[in-house]
């Protein structure tokens, strides 16, 4: 079998077993407000059950990249779905806001070990340009997940309540297990393998930090995320609320925003071989501050109405597509001794970075655009001044 057609398959397998972690987060976004209604809470209570979910996500890959340098990369994907699975559980019965916010964290940690060990894969199948096409292919099922699941969680809740969303997500996880154990093989060579233990865990962190660039991909990525997750946190109350639209109309307002991330990311490796890399994700990120500043500035001034907003969120989502794909691979680009690790301690930092975000942000929302629109805003703007680090850490941003 070709190299190419090999990458492209293990690709689509890797995509779509990535997909259950998106699907965790969209799928239930229609329901956010019955589920208020339901378990007679508060809106800020609801979106801390996505601010749960981050934060373990992200903590959890400190533990799962160094096990998958160790013991291969299968493992502690088998560990993680059997966690998510258990935590979706809890979710689908939980009688109280307090029971599903533990459940989401218990997804969070098993949801964790897909994300960053898919990662560490892609750098051991393939480098440079073709790791860049592996991570885009990749990109285009984790973004159409954005598309599918708010449409697929509202088509759900025309047969049942918000419960019947994570029974599904159960189903998911499920054939995610069985696609792992018979259609992807080990991609880390026992003799490869490196033992796990603290002192070689903090060596292995003391070079990580000690690399600028490494640092500067990693935050720029994870700020540039931080603002999709606001935009997640806040979407359903902002859209169904402010702009009065049902949970089917919402979702595919939703869809329409995340088109535009998944339609750049397609042409992120070939403007990069064009333009490199560091040009390109400086470039792409001036926009991507530039659209959501403006995009700001127009809501405060009183005209960010229903249209104005998805268009304008629909241009910075377009920028973010071309810049994340990048700024990861060329965060591991140089971490081949330290792949699982450099994965763990990147995903880990880009998800807490977007969970505390949402969780500082949390207090300011009201259910309204202007704040919303702030809060992306704020992400645009610190992941600008990151870019702007780049040029001064050459080693990388030439990888």
């Amino acid at each position: 079998m070709p190299k190419t057609v090999s990458l492209m398959r293990y690709s689509l397998i890797l995509g779509l077993v990535a997909a259950v972690g998106p699907f965790a987060i969209d799928m239930y976004l229609p329901a956010m407000p019955k589920i208020q209604d339901d378990l007679a809470t508060t809106m800020q209570a609801v979106q801390w059950t996505i601010v749960a979910y981050f934060l373990a996500f992200g903590v959890a890959q400190l533990v799962y990249g160094p096990w998958a340098d160790q013991a291969g990369r299968k493992p502690p994907m088998y560990a993680g779905l059997a966690l998510f699975m258990v935590g979706t559980v809890i979710c689908a019965v939980a009688p109280t806001v307090e029971i599903l916010i533990f459940g989401r964290f218990i997804q969070g940690i098993g949801g964790a070990a897909n994300m960053v060990v898919l990662r560490a894969m892609i750098r051991d199948l393939a480098t440079g340009a073709d790791a860049t096409r592996m991570m885009s292919t990749i990109m285009i099922v984790i973004a159409i997940s954005p598309l599918l699941a708010p449409l697929s969680g509202s088509a759900l809740l025309t047969f049942g309540t918000w419960r019947l969303v994570f029974w599904a997500l159960l189903l998911a996880a499920s054939l995610s297990f069985f696609m792992i154990y018979f259609m992807v093989d080990e991609t880390l060579p026992a003799e490869k393998r490196q033992r796990f233990d603290l002192v070689t865990m903090r060596k292995g962190l003391g070079v990580l930090f000690s690399d600028r660039g490494f640092l500067a991909m990693t935050f720029l990525a994870g700020f540039a995320f931080a603002s999709f997750f606001v935009f997640i946190a806040s979407a359903s109350f902002v859209y169904t609320g402010q702009f009065g639209l049902s949970p089917t109309q919402f979702s595919l307002a939703f869809a329409i925003n995340a088109f535009g991330f998944f339609a750049a990311s397609q042409f992120a490796a070939t403007i990069s071989r064009r333009v490199g890399a560091k040009k390109m994700i400086v470039r792409a990120t001036t926009g991507f501050a530039l659209a959501t500043f403006g995009l700001f500035a127009l809501a405060l001034l009183g005209f960010a109405n229903l249209y104005v907003t998805i268009a304008g969120l629909f241009l910075a989502n377009m920028f973010l597509g071309v810049v994340l794909p990048t700024a990861q691979v060329l965060a591991l680009e140089e971490q081949g001794e330290h792949a699982g690790l450099a994965a763990s301690l990147g995903g880990t930092m880009q998800m807490v970075a977007a969970g505390v975000l949402v969780a500082a942000t949390g207090p300011f929302m009201d259910g309204t655009v202007v704040p919303m629109l702030g809060a992306v805003a704020l992400c645009g703007v610190i992941a600008l001044v990151l870019s702007r680090l780049i040029p001064r850490h050459a080693a990388v941003a030439a990888a």
